[in-house]
């Protein structure tokens, strides 16, 4: 009886709703709106793009290959991800054996740093050592891998170099892509992209959905750039950064610098902050020291000055 109720009340419904669409229009003016009128100027301006996510990590370099206390004082600094050089294949028994020391710190593998590519070595020789990292690296849970390169030594650098670079790194590229890993090349000091204009020509003889840039501020600061310039100009194809610092030496005739602590130095890193969040980067920052500028203190010592700065100057939590 129940559903002959329900089948019968939902045909008169029906029937209603019809009757109801042919009463004249006119009929209904004067009445009162069911619903109260709504603002609509809201959707007259587009939605803006999501804040850019910014995730730092620190880089075990300063600790000079000791992989295992750089994991253990990164992760007691509080940092959520480090990069670590390619000694690590050597120095642990399996990949297995890195992905579980850094799961027990809770520490993301962001970055692998692989080495220099040799334009003057055998290309097969070069594509082989740097993809073997890249399995390395997957096999361990880590992210991205980073390349830079070996500048030839004993003779000038010609534009065809530059191609050659750019080539050599997709051909790379294209390799660690099948494995699901990016690769980012990093412009570093005595290499083929030391100064800005031959990061330029690099950038543009590979090809960008295999070869992206890994940009260290600092590098690119002493090679004569501005970081923040260099934010904007590449925005598209930044994968991952180091946030440095450097400052100028005077009586050192082979080097008129060295790499200190965040904030102690020349770098304008809130510019690099604020072009970062203008252009929308989300990803990983890397702090990078390559070494400890005062032999007084400790690597971990270091990571906190530049954390503190990170903290009490830019406002950025780790």
């Amino acid at each position: 009886m129940k559903s002959r109720v329900a089948r019968r009340e939902f045909i008169g419904g029906i029937a209603a709703l019809a009757a109801a669409s042919c009463v004249p229009l006119k009929s209904l003016e004067g009445r009162e709106p069911l619903y109260p009128p709504m603002d609509l100027s809201y959707f007259d301006s587009p939605i803006p793009p999501a804040p850019s996510e910014i995730h730092f990590g620190y880089a075990a370099i300063t600790w000079g290959g000791n992989d295992r206390q750089a994991i253990a004082d990164v992760s007691s600094l509080g940092f959520p991800g480090i990069q670590i050089r390619s000694n690590a294949v050597d120095e642990f028994n399996s990949p297995a054996e890195l992905k579980d020391l850094l799961a027990q710190h809770k520490l993301t593998f962001v970055a692998l740093s692989s080495g220099g590519v040799n334009i003057d070595a055998p290309e097969s020789e070069q594509v082989a050592k740097h993809v073997a990292h890249a399995k390395f690296l997957r096999e361990a849970g880590g992210k991205y891998l980073q390349v830079t390169d070996d500048r030839p030594k004993n003779r000038e650098i010609v534009a065809a170099d530059y191609k050659k670079l750019g080539q050599r790194i997709t051909a790379i590229g294209k390799q660690t892509a099948d494995l699901g890993v990016p690769l980012g090349y990093h412009n570093h000091m005595g290499s083929m992209s030391e100064h800005p204009e031959e990061l330029d020509q690099i950038l543009a003889a590979t090809d960008p959905r295999y070869a992206k840039l890994e940009l260290d501020v600092a590098h690119y600061f002493q090679g004569g750039g501005d970081p923040v310039k260099a934010i904007h100009k590449y925005s598209d194809r930044l994968l991952f950064l180091h946030i440095k610092d450097v400052e100028k030496v005077t009586g050192d005739p082979k080097k008129n610098y060295r790499f200190v602590e965040l904030g102690r130095g020349e770098v304008d890193l809130p510019g690099v902050m604020k072009a970062l969040h203008e252009v929308k980067f989300t990803g990983w920052a890397i702090v990078e020291l390559d070494d400890v500028p005062d032999k007084s203190r400790t690597p971990k010592e270091c990571a906190e000055i530049s954390k503190k700065y990170l903290h009490d100057k830019l406002g950025i939590t780790v």
